[in-house]
């Protein structure tokens, strides 16, 4: 997982820094369902890669 994590601040720290500033700005509701859909693609990514 922290691969995947490291991977777009070493290759656009600039975007990353964007984003960010983005997270920032959204509401509780969005951020939550932002958090609610990376849990579901990891769960399916977790079944898959078996």
């Amino acid at each position: 997982m922290l691969v995947f994590e490291g991977l777009l601040p070493f290759i656009a720290p600039q975007a990353w820094r964007e984003t960010f500033k983005r997270f920032i700005e959204l509401k509780d509701g969005q951020l939550r369902f932002i958090g609610l859909i990376s849990i579901i693609a990891g769960l399916l990514l977790m079944f898959l890669g078996r």
